[in-house]
C-alpha cells in the first residue's frame, strides 16, 4: 500500500525536455527554465535547496502552509523537501515560452564549505530561513543578471556569481518567511499527484460550492483518509486550505475594485456574510473594511 506521505522529483525525471540541465553537464549547481504549462508545474517537493524567480505571468504560489500571489519579479528559495508550487491563472491559451528560472544546490557541501572557511557561514542563516520559504523583494532584478550568468557559465566562474547572489540574499532584510512552520515533506509519488490534483481543482474552483467528500471522490479516497492526507500534504485542513484562498481572492478584490464587501464574500467563494467576517477577522485579525482602508492608504490611495 502508498504511503500516505507531496510528489517527489526523481533524478531520473530531470531530462533536458522540460528544462533541466542533463546529468553530467553541470557540477554543484544545476540551473532549470522553463515555460508553462510544463510537467514540472506541480505540488512536489525534493532534496535539494531551489531559488525560483517568475519571469512571466502571475497566480497562486503555494509553499508549505503559505498560500500567496505571484507575478513577474516573484523571488522565493524553498529548503529540501519544502513542498511548493506556483499555478499560473493569467497565460494566453499557447501559454508562455519562459516562467521560470531556477537554481537547484545541495545542503551537505556548502555546510562543509562553512566549516572549512568563516566567510561562507554568513549564509547559514539564509540556509536556516528557507525551511519555512522565503520570499526576497527589491532583488529580483539583480537576482535575474545573476541568475542568466549562471546559466551561461560553467565551472568556477559559475560558482563564483552563485556564492555571490547567495551572499546578496543572505545580507538583505527585505524579505519575508512563507510557511508558518518548517514543513519537510515525505510524502510517495501516487500521493503527490493527487495532492497536486487536488489542490489545482480549488486553486480553478475555489469561488464554487463543493464539499470534502466530493474532492475525495474525485481522488478515489475515503472522506478520513483525504483528510488525513490532505493535512499532511499542506500542512493545512482542507476547510482551512480553501477559507485562506477565498480570503487571499477577497483581499485582492478589496484591494483592487470598490465593489461592496457583501458582494465579495460571495464573490469569492463564501456563501455567509457573517461566516466570511468572521474567517477574514481570524486570517487577517482586522474586519474586510479595515482592511481596505489599510491598503488605500498604503498605496497612497486615501
Amino acid at each position: 500500500m502508498a504511503s500516505r506521505a507531496p510528489q517527489v522529483e526523481h533524478e531520473q525525471q530531470r531530462d533536458a525536455t522540460p528544462g533541466f540541465e542533463p546529468k553530467g553537464s553541470f557540477g554543484f549547481i544545476r540551473y532549470l527554465e522553463h515555460g508553462f504549462p510544463n510537467a514540472l508545474v506541480r505540488w512536489h517537493y525534493h532534496d535539494e535547496y531551489e531559488l525560483h524567480l517568475i519571469v512571466e505571468s502571475s497566480g497562486k504560489v503555494f509553499v508549505g502552509d503559505y498560500i500567496g500571489q505571484f507575478a513577474p519579479g516573484h523571488l522565493v528559495l524553498t529548503g529540501p523537501r519544502v513542498p511548493h508550487n506556483w499555478v499560473s491563472l493569467d497565460t494566453p491559451p499557447e501559454g508562455v515560452a519562459l516562467r521560470d528560472m531556477v537554481v537547484q544546490f545541495a545542503h551537505a557541501p556548502l555546510v562543509s564549505m562553512a566549516s572549512a572557511i568563516p566567510e561562507v557561514k554568513s549564509i547559514l542563516p539564509l540556509l536556516a530561513r528557507a525551511l519555512h520559504g522565503v520570499e526576497f523583494f527589491d532583488v529580483s532584478e539583480l537576482a535575474q543578471r545573476r541568475l542568466q550568468r549562471i546559466r551561461d557559465s560553467s565551472g568556477l566562474p559559475r560558482f563564483i556569481e552563485f556564492l555571490t547572489l547567495l551572499g546578496e540574499l543572505a545580507q538583505t532584510s527585505r524579505f519575508q518567511l512563507l510557511s508558518t512552520v518548517p514543513m519537510q515533506s515525505n510524502d510517495d509519488d501516487v500521493s503527490l499527484a493527487r495532492v497536486s490534483s487536488a489542490i489545482n481543482f480549488i486553486v480553478h474552483n475555489y469561488s464554487s460550492q463543493f464539499t470534502l467528500t466530493q474532492l475525495a471522490n474525485q481522488v478515489d479516497m475515503s472522506e478520513r483518509t483525504f483528510s488525513r492526507f490532505f493535512r499532511s500534504a499542506t500542512g493545512n485542513s482542507f476547510t482551512d486550505f480553501v477559507n485562506r484562498l477565498r480570503i487571499n481572492k477577497a483581499c485582492q478584490l478589496l484591494m483592487e475594485t470598490e465593489r461592496y464587501v457583501s458582494n465579495i464574500c460571495y464573490e469569492s467563494g463564501f456563501n455567509n456574510v457573517a461566516n466570511f467576517n468572521r474567517r477574514f477577522l481570524e486570517l487577517k485579525g482586522m474586519t474586510p473594511k479595515q482592511f481596505r482602508q489599510q491598503a488605500l492608504g498604503r498605496f497612497g490611495q486615501g
